[in-house]
């Protein structure tokens, strides 16, 4: 599967090799000896492994926008574990590395390389980053279940204590300090930002009315009070309720997708009950102030191209496209021919389907199917051909549970769909 770089990877690739191109010419190139690969190693991993957990900081920003350039906030959150992982990894290989370049002198100065005495505090500077590490990253690999949102949220101040033990650990080391300060200060800058100054940049909506839409699921209609949120079809925002009755979630930021039209002066938001504060949403009291923060996502913005769409959505995974709907009907016209194939177990649980319907009734170009999973069984590709044909041509967005994104993508991907033109974003653990 090819793989399709953005602009946002690019520059975060060139970040990640700033400061081993700045210290290669003092690190040169290691003799033949074993030895000599192995510190060699030991200093490159070194290098590579902190900038890549300072980068990993930095991108955790999430300032309104900065996502696009990296295919949205959900693949730059991808690319924000992935940088943590791989930094966690390249730093046990740094430590490990120079222990056994140690080794030919004997094992009680391996030994010390890895452990020296006390009086050397920025070695152990450096295994007290690592132990934040540890307990920062502990919970992604499920020894404890899966954290609760908020809990794991607060874990990241754990980031902060390892990257400030870590940048003290290197930079007594280090031969070049600018590149590991401008790091670091963009590392700590982006925890700063997210846990202080994201607040005040938050805007005041207030909720005007709670639409029930079936069973569990709900959309808000929330009025700005004040200066309100521009965004895209597709796009998502944080939510933070304020409502003092809430059995749950009051001040807390959670994700979810806005259904409203671009051109709409009331902001829209379909809400499924799935934890704690989106039940309590279901309830939530009219007239109270919420704060939102946003917009974030590229689901659309970014496949500009003059194919036509097919739309594939399910459960709480129908919001990008009723909000795509919607601003299809402000504009009055389809550029390109939109196919919506809607996704569900029992119609009578298909919410926005009627309006849905109705917009494909006035709007030619837009034409909406429904997949009824308990009359069809899976989405399969006769399915797909009886109602999309050269559905393989069409540029393809899904959103929806996971196992029904994982389905479709490999039905798609088997039928020979390039995965450059499925789009799709999970908010999982935003």
């Amino acid at each position: 599967m090819r793989y399709h770089p953005r602009a946002g990877d690019l520059a975060l690739a060139a970040a990640v090799l700033l400061p081993l191109v700045v210290a290669l010419p003092r690190l040169g190139w290691p003799a033949n000896e074993a030895g000599d690969w192995l510190a060699w190693t030991g200093r490159v991993t070194g290098i590579l492994g902190l900038a890549m957990l300072l980068l990993a900081a930095a991108i955790s920003i999430r300032v309104p926008g900065w996502d696009r350039p990296f295919g949205g906030l959900a693949r730059l959150w991808r690319l924000h574990h992935g940088l943590g992982f791989g930094a966690f990894v390249l730093l046990m290989v740094h430590a490990l590395a120079l222990a056994l370049a140690a080794v030919p002198l004997g094992l009680p100065v391996a030994v010390e390389v890895l452990f020296p005495p006390f009086s050397r505090g920025v070695i152990w500077l450096g295994w007290l980053a690592w132990l934040a590490m540890v307990l920062f990253l502990a919970p992604t690999f499920g020894f404890f279940g899966r954290p609760r949102y908020q809990a794991w949220k607060r874990l990241h101040l754990v980031s902060a204590v390892a990257l400030l033990l870590a940048l003290a650990h290197a930079l007594p080391l280090a031969g070049e300090t600018w590149p590991w300060w401008l790091l670091g200060m963009a590392g700590l800058a982006a925890i700063a930002w997210r846990k202080l100054g994201s607040r005040q940049a938050r805007l005041a909506y207030r909720i005007e009315a709670v639409e029930p839409l079936a069973r569990g699921v709900v959309e808000l209609v929330l009025a700005p009070q004040g200066r309100r949120l521009v965004h895209e079809p597709g796009q998502f925002l944080y939510l933070t309720p304020l409502d003092k009755t809430l059995a749950a979630g009051r001040g807390e930021e959670h994700p979810y997708t806005i259904t409203s039209a671009p051109a709409d002066d009331r902001l829209r938001i379909g809400i499924k009950d799935l934890g704690d504060a989106s039940h309590a949403l279901q309830t939530v009291t009219p007239g109270s102030i919420a704060r939102v923060e946003g917009p974030y996502g590229d689901f659309y913005g970014r496949h500009p191209s003059g194919r036509h769409r097919l739309w594939l959505g399910g459960g709480i995974g129908i919001t990008p496209f009723v909000g795509g709907a919607r601003d299809l009907v402000a504009r009055g016209v389809v550029a390109a021919q939109v196919l919506l194939i809607y996704l569900t177990n029992r119609r009578e649980r298909a919410y926005y389907l009627d309006e849905l319907e109705s917009i494909a009734e006035r709007l030619a170009g837009f034409s909406v199917v429904v997949h009824d999973y308990l009359e069809r069984g899976a989405l399969d590709v006769a399915f797909l051909v009886e109602h999309c044909p050269g559905f393989a041509e069409r540029e393809i967005h899904l959103c929806g549970p996971p196992a029904m994104n994982a389905h479709l993508m490999r039905l798609l991907t088997g039928q020979g769909v390039p995965r450059s033109r499925i789009h799709s974003e999970v908010l999982d653990f935003l």
